[in-house]
């Protein structure tokens, strides 16, 4: 008797070219540390929510400070046409607490508003579909805006300039990224840098990074019916180099390094959300003078896209 369901690997096959077609409006596995290689459909939006925890310290004893950053950030997306993806990335509240040792003891200080926010746009330069996998190299441009507050005070006069939430100039940020996506895995990298102006005689020093995401299909490992869920493990990387801050037109010596971050995570992805969580680790540090090091910076968000 000759069955009428078609064998196994043709189904597979088909399945295979049906999310090919698919892959680009449904919620993806993407970078969790970086941004600019978050798939976005012509005519969606994306809306992402994550929460940061970062703790700094410094290797000078007679300082011993201490930082604890939390930022609830947003970033909201929009497809414009199929090349064309416009970003806002928005810190809308920062929360900063700095211990440091002073002449009158250990004193506390306390920053918290909204942070500068970044208006860029993303452009596909190279695009290659086939059937369960695509390759994509996009150029990116924009602006920073000095949204977040640069005079906060307290008692004591004006917070230390790097302690701000905001820098008080405009500045700019440019990229590459590419991004290679199948439906067991997907890779992005990037290349970004970003400067700000002088404001008050202070101008913090350029970003320059780059950045790579690995994502692999946990589970399940075959691809079924049914609705799509999908646990993803996530392996990233960060170089980040900071060039020295500059007040009154002099470098500052305790500021700018290069760092090296590793970054484990994990993904649930789902037809219409996402659900994230990744540690960065820091491998290598290299800071000028008693520049602010990192402990470890902690990521937790939640991603969806609507039209």
């Amino acid at each position: 008797m000759t069955s009428i369901t078609p064998p196994y690997h043709r189904v597979t096959r088909r399945l295979a070219a049906l999310m090919a077609c698919l892959l680009p409006a449904l919620a993806a596995a993407a970078p969790i540390t970086f941004n600019t290689a978050l798939p976005v459909a012509q005519g969606q939006w994306l809306l992402r929510e994550q929460y940061v925890q970062r703790y700094r310290y410094d290797n000078a004893a007679t300082l011993d400070r201490q930082v604890h950053i939390g930022a609830l950030g947003n970033v909201l997306a929009y497809g414009a046409t199929s090349k064309l993806t416009l970003f806002a990335v928005t810190p809308w509240y920062l929360d900063k607490t700095l211990n440091r040792t002073t002449t009158m003891g250990r004193m506390r200080l306390t920053a918290s508003g909204i942070g500068d926010t970044q208006l860029f746009a993303r452009y596909t330069l190279f695009q290659h579909d086939a059937p369960g996998r695509s390759f994509r190299i996009a150029s990116l441009a924009g602006v920073i805006a000095p949204t977040g507050s640069s005079n906060t005070a307290d008692r004591f006069g004006r917070l230390p300039r790097p302690f701000q939430n905001g820098t008080g100039a405009w500045g700019g940020l440019a990229g590459v990224v590419a991004t290679y996506q199948t439906l067991a895995w997907e890779f992005d990298a990037d290349a970004t840098y970003q400067a700000t102006g002088t404001h008050d005689d202070y101008r913090a020093g350029a970003v320059s990074q780059l950045d790579g995401s690995f994502q692999y299909r946990l589970w399940p490992r075959r691809l079924g019916t049914g609705v799509p869920r999908f646990l993803y493990g996530v392996l990233e990387t960060n170089l980040i180099h900071t060039d020295r801050d500059r007040m009154n037109g002099l470098d500052v010596a305790d500021s700018g390094g290069t760092q090296w971050f590793v970054s484990p995570g994990l993904q649930f992805v789902t037809m219409n959300y996402v659900l994230e969580a990744a540690v960065q680790l820091p491998v290598a540090q290299h800071m000028n003078g008693h520049a602010l090091r990192d402990r470890y910076i902690f990521h937790i968000g939640f991603r969806t896209h609507f039209r």
